[in-house]
């Protein structure tokens, strides 16, 4: 039953964080890309001429969800965004962000590989 409601948590998250990069004037143009052995990137973003590969993070009250973005993680992020340019033959400068829910706060963190 818990893994359901975080999996319904997820969606709704990532739902308004897409709303959120809409509100932004981001173009959406990928979500839950997955690829085998690399990862997954919630959403593929382009604004302004750069792409940005946006992980989506959220938790309960109880628990700061940046905690969950380990460098471990960063690199299968990395991986994934290079993987992706390289298959749709992309030649774009992009930017590995990081959005961050906190019940109704939402915190953009772009570049987070800098």
């Amino acid at each position: 039953m818990g893994s359901h409601l975080n999996t319904q948590l997820g969606r709704q998250n990532e739902a308004k964080a897409v709303q959120f990069l809409l509100d932004q004037g981001f173009e959406v143009l990928d979500r839950n890309y997955y690829a085998k052995k690399l990862g997954e990137l919630d959403i593929v973003a382009q604004h302004e001429g750069v792409l940005h590969f946006v992980e989506v993070k959220s938790a309960k009250a109880d628990f700061d969800p940046i905690y969950n973005f380990t460098p471990s993680k960063l690199r299968k992020v990395i991986n994934t965004a290079h993987f992706y340019l390289k298959t749709h033959q992309l030649d774009l400068p992009f930017s590995i962000d990081l959005l961050v829910i906190r019940q109704e706060e939402i915190e953009f963190i772009e570049n987070v590989t800098l």
